[in-house]
């Protein structure tokens, strides 16, 4: 099929539009969590954005590559999500635009691109599902922890350090304040990876 008269350049440039969109509002959220003392939750927040931002990058490579230069504006119509700037609801409403992504949208899109003879458009597609569902059960996780005000507790010891100065501590609860630094409980890491967040 002719790349430039596929659905696929569609929906590969309604995805770059979509990605640039989260890693924009990703930007936002985190700016709010700064702004919180929240810089643990401003750092991962600036992660994803930036993994958003790499996403948006393969949609628009494809598109460029696979349109030989013939495709100078692409017009398409979709809806993006306008979300609260409270961290309570916008780390909850970005874990299930996440979760629409990863189970909806991008299989849908790939389904598309391997029907239209377009196979390494719809691998990358299914690459980018998993990591936009890793992002769904990371922001799923924070928000849950948030809104409950668990941010910082847990059942059994656990091993709190400080993202300023390193300052490491075992307890159930995470310090109020760093006992080294002074810097605020917000700048504790917490190991998202180590933790069962499902």
């Amino acid at each position: 099929m002719d790349f430039n008269e596929s659905t696929t350049k569609i929906n590969l440039a309604r995805s770059f539009s979509a990605e640039c969109q989260a890693g924009a509002r990703y930007q936002f959220i985190s700016k709010i969590a700064l702004s919180d003392s929240q810089k643990f939750l401003s750092d991962t927040m600036k992660t994803l954005a930036k993994n958003e931002m790499a996403h948006a990058k393969v949609f628009y490579d494809y598109i460029i590559e696979k349109s030989a230069g013939k495709s100078k504006n692409i017009g398409i119509e979709a809806g993006y999500p306008f979300e609260s700037p409270e961290l309570k609801t916008s780390l909850n409403s970005s874990a299930e635009t996440e979760l629409s992504e990863a189970k909806n949208i991008y299989p849908s899109f790939a389904k598309i691109a391997y029907d239209e003879g377009f196979d390494d458009i719809g691998k990358s597609f299914e690459m980018v599902a998993r990591v936009e569902e890793t992002h769904y059960e990371i922001l799923d996780y924070l928000s849950k922890l948030y809104k409950s005000g668990n941010m910082y507790k847990r059942k059994i010891p656990t091993k709190w350090k400080c993202s300023l100065c390193g300052y490491v501590e075992n307890a159930k609860n995470g310090f109020k304040e760093c006992p080294l630094c002074k810097a605020p409980q917000g700048f504790i890491i917490i190991d998202i990876e180590k933790e069962d967040t499902k």
